[in-house]
């Protein structure tokens, strides 16, 4: 009998889980209650979207929770397992590149063609000038210059912590993490900072809808890469993660690495080309 359920492969077969019914049950909650609240359908409708969004951040607790536990206590996560994983991965970082190449469209099909004739409702909102009259934008060379630093800087050092774990050298590695997150956080106050300063809005113009999606969105991917790397120092105190063995740290990098490419591409359109265009076009004027 024992040889009959005996591994004989190197390949994980998940155990069965609760977290997929409940993450959708909870998901489907916190969809309701929000459009409930938007359309101001009932009064309960806060409670509704609330119940449902801790029930999601409970769902994700949990699942990865399990999935520590395949990896730092059952062995689940062999070699064959990691590479799969790595896949995966690699996937959900192109899936994200997808998010931002719809924020950059919107903003170059807008910022290139001003007054495209095609488009004539054009000239009459932007004046066929880009940024659209009466926009005042960021001086780039002020808070995103120091953002710019901030999140290159934060790159550095997760790539010490990255190279400390490879060396066996524990210290370093919570040493780069701790700055890494401390950076992290640091920018998500100087964004929200320079948000509160902005002399345009979101809703009533094509440049503030595209450079706060586009801003905003990374922005929270800054955040969720921030507690990224906070779960993996929590791992890093319990012990967890080896020279050979830290599939979650490995990830956690790997994101972060790709957050500030984004935000080197934000910087040089929407900041530095951006404002030039501004620029040109006040000299113009």
């Amino acid at each position: 009998m024992a040889t009959a359920q005996a591994k004989h492969h190197d390949y994980h077969l998940v155990d069965p889980s609760p977290w997929p019914a409940v993450g959708s049950l909870f998901a489907f909650v916190l969809a309701v209650g929000a459009v409930s609240w938007m359309h101001h359908m009932y009064a309960a409708a806060p409670i509704v979207f609330g119940i449902g969004a801790i029930g999601v951040l409970y769902t994700f607790a949990s699942w990865w929770t399990d999935v520590v536990r395949e990896a730092q206590y059952k062995g689940d996560h062999t070699r064959v397992v990691q590479i799969s994983h790595r896949y995966g991965m690699i996937l959900f970082i192109a899936s994200e590149v997808m998010f931002f190449v719809a924020w950059f469209w919107a903003y170059f099909n807008s910022s290139l063609f001003p007054g495209d004739p095609v488009h004539a409702t054009r000239e009459v909102l932007f004046g066929g000038v880009w940024p659209p009259k009466g926009i005042q934008t960021f001086d780039p060379w002020h808070l995103p210059l120091l953002n710019t630093l901030i999140l290159l800087t934060s790159g550095t050092t997760v790539t010490w912590a990255h190279h400390a774990l490879l060396e066996g050298d524990r210290k370093g590695l919570k040493y780069g993490l701790i700055l890494t997150i401390i950076l992290g956080a640091l920018f998500s106050c100087v964004q929200a900072y320079e948000y509160s300063h902005a002399a345009f809005g979101f809703a009533g113009n094509i440049y503030g809808a595209t450079f706060f999606m586009a801003t905003g969105f990374h922005g929270f991917h800054v955040l969720v890469g921030t507690i990224f790397l906070l779960v993996c120092l929590f791992r890093v105190y319990a012990g967890h993660f080896t020279p050979k063995q830290h599939l979650g740290f490995e990830f956690a990098a790997w994101y972060w690495h790709f957050v500030d490419v984004v935000w080197l591409f934000l910087f040089i359109t929407i900041y530095v080309w951006g404002y030039g265009g501004h620029v040109a076009g006040a000299a113009a004027h």
